[in-house]
């Protein structure tokens, strides 16, 4: 096998070749866009917990509700309520990470965006894997998962640098302007 074969030309195929673009956020020449992220990130956190813990909640409360009303048998419910709530989660963090606006409601309400490390928007495999991984971590590392963001300069977590996604300040980040209409 030649080197030309070994998919490691610049074709993009190998992260270090050196045809691959840089990454399209430097904490060097662009600081702004990392100040305050791993504190915003927190708080977006708990944002996005009660997001997800009120329906969860009004499901249980339903499920109890309805097997009061159907004598008991409404209870047999309450074994879905778990693999529901997963579920619920897995959708809740793809559909809005894969969305227009890259980010949960919490990350919203925070000024964060996600954005993979080349600068292109989330959509909803990565959103869910992101999740998938973060409580992965969070499980095994629990506080000690923010400790990596503190010694990098892109404020990046654990399950971003396997996943190849970096958090931004999106209140800071240079939006390019649309052109006017003239019809």
């Amino acid at each position: 096998m030649t080197h030309s074969d070994s998919g490691n030309t610049g074709g993009g195929a190998w992260r270090n070749s050196p045809g691959v673009q840089p990454h399209a956020f430097d904490p060097e020449q662009q600081p702004e866009l990392f100040r305050g992220v791993l504190t915003r990130r927190v708080f977006a956190f708990l944002i996005d917990l009660v997001v997800l813990t009120v329906p969860v909640i009004l499901g249980y409360l339903f499920i109890a509700v309805f097997g009061v009303i159907t004598l008991g048998l409404g209870w047999m419910l309450f074994w879905l309520a778990w693999p529901a709530t997963v579920v619920w989660a897995i959708v809740y963090y793809g559909a809005s990470i894969g969305g227009p606006h890259s980010a949960t409601l919490g990350m919203r309400v925070m000024d964060l965006e996600l954005r993979t490390w080349y600068g292109a928007p989330g959509y909803f495999v990565l959103g869910a894997m992101h999740a998938v991984l973060f409580w992965i971590s969070i499980s095994f590392l629990t506080p000690f998962v923010l400790l990596v963001g503190l010694f990098n300069g892109r404020r990046r977590l654990l399950h971003d640098i396997v996943l190849g996604t970096v958090v931004i300040n999106s209140s800071v980040r240079t939006q390019i302007a649309q052109h006017a209409r003239t019809f």
